[in-house]
């Protein structure tokens, strides 16, 4: 792992909820099995491709180490590059930061 800290892009009001719930479940851990999540030095690229001219973002900023769900790096679609991903909900615990995210128009 290149980091103790990865990083989410979700929407504020998903957030919200989560701060509610006490735990925090993007809806692809449902789909897909995980959540997304990058490393610091990706999160300019993933939000300008995935999040362009989205708006009301949050960056959440989570330590790996305290994280109750496992973590892989993988990348799924064939290219080289590794991503982790959360294989289940994240414990606010492990959540050090959450700022406001405006993705660049790159």
């Amino acid at each position: 792992m290149r980091s103790a800290n990865i990083f989410h892009i979700a929407h504020s009001a998903d957030w919200r909820k989560a701060l509610d719930m006490g735990i925090y479940s993007a809806d692809t851990l449902g789909r897909e099995g995980f959540i997304h999540c990058c490393f610091w030095d990706q999160v300019k690229k993933v939000g300008s491709q995935f999040f362009k001219n989205v708006e009301d973002l949050v960056l959440v900023e989570i330590d790996v180490s305290k994280l109750s769900s496992k973590v892989k790096e993988e990348n799924l679609e064939g290219g080289q590059e590794l991503f982790p991903h959360v294989y289940g909900a994240i414990n606010l615990e492990a959540v050090v930061a959450v700022r406001e995210f405006i993705p660049e128009d790159s």
